[in-house]
């Protein structure tokens, strides 16, 4: 669609966050302040129910926050992403860019959530590695 729209061809990448590090940074957004009273606020749940939630069928609000892997999976038509980082290898990913655009990235940090104690019980934890394992193993194949 690009290449028909522009006349140019699209260089496709995408960034992925470590599963528990990403579902631990929605909750710590959902925990804001500013979120107190609306149904998909985590006020008043733990970083484990968050977590079970989140691996329900049909989750509530609080835990509704899509899935990194829907985005990343190749598409019927053949396209996929041909450039994965890992979120946490910010020179990788810098880098990267900077090649592509010409320029030295200079990145600040924006929109950080709360820092709070992020520990789930070793129950819980075992529980989401080994249901999420295939989303796990995508994300450990990054280099």
């Amino acid at each position: 669609m690009f290449l028909d729209a522009c006349n140019a061809e699209m260089e496709l990448m995408a960034v992925m966050r470590e599963p528990i590090s990403w579902l631990g940074s929605w909750y710590r957004y959902r925990q804001r302040p500013f979120m107190a009273g609306k149904p998909n606020s985590a006020h008043g749940i733990s970083f484990d129910d968050f977590i079970l939630a989140y691996m329900k069928g049909k989750r509530p609000d609080f835990a509704d926050v899509g899935n990194q892997m829907k985005l990343l999976e190749t598409q019927p038509n053949g396209t996929g992403v041909p450039h994965l980082f890992r979120y946490e290898d910010q020179p990788r990913l810098q880098a990267f860019l900077g090649d592509r655009l010409g320029v030295t990235l200079d990145l600040g940090r924006e929109n950080i959530s709360p820092a709070m104690d992020l520990a789930l019980s070793s129950d819980v934890e075992g529980r989401f590695r080994r249901e999420f394992a295939d989303e796990i193993a995508f994300y450990d194949a990054i280099p």
